[in-house]
């Protein structure tokens, strides 16, 4: 949007969303070493608008945690198919967010957290990682999956997910993995 006069408006929620991902950018390349300065000018903002927006680093690199959060959990949700009656909906897009070709995700989760060097050592970083696996548990369970078969399921995913993420899961090894991961959601089917 323009002002009169022919100057960009700002917006603050595009200033924000830019901030974050230059730092998540950062955090992946650099870790706890980044600089405000650097995220800031990876944002195209200034400074001092980076400041109105996070108090500090810690600030920021917390929020870049909260905010990689509900990126994939959105990620995740793009996969839920709510015309499957049955247990497991939620962790099934979970697999397939992980393990379905969805580049995003598992670059999220393996790549980018593994190379956040430092982070937990930031103030709320670790709670909001809990906050988060708590959320992922509740969410299971709310769905009608049994915790532990769904705790083991997520968890396989995620291994292979980061095998694949790294580059040691073939294609086809990735997708039979999956299905099978898929087909394991159906308490019907999985073996007591």
């Amino acid at each position: 949007m323009t002002e009169p006069g022919g100057r960009a408006s700002r917006n603050p929620e595009r200033t924000r969303q830019a901030v974050l991902e230059a730092a998540a950018r950062l955090l992946t390349e650099r870790g706890t070493a980044m600089s405000l300065a650097e995220v800031a000018t990876a944002a195209k903002v200034s400074k001092s608008g980076l400041l109105h927006h996070f108090g500090s680093r810690d600030e920021l690199i917390l929020a870049v945690v909260r905010y990689t959060n509900e990126k994939f959990r959105a990620r995740v949700m793009r996969h839920l198919d709510l015309s499957e009656n049955r247990p497991g909906k939620m962790l099934r897009a979970y697999v397939r967010a992980l393990c379905g070709g969805d580049a995003y995700a598992p670059e999220y989760f393996f790549v980018s957290l593994t190379t956040w060097n430092g982070i937990q050592s930031v103030e709320g970083v670790n709670a909001a990682f809990a906050e988060d696996r708590e959320w992922w548990d509740e969410q299971f369970t709310l769905d009608g999956m049994d915790p532990d078969l769904a705790h083991l399921i997520q968890r396989a995913c995620e291994g292979i997910a980061a095998a694949a993420a790294f580059g040691d899961e073939t294609p086809d090894r990735l997708t039979r993995a999956r299905d099978r991961l898929l087909t394991m959601t159906d308490s019907a089917t999985f073996p007591a």
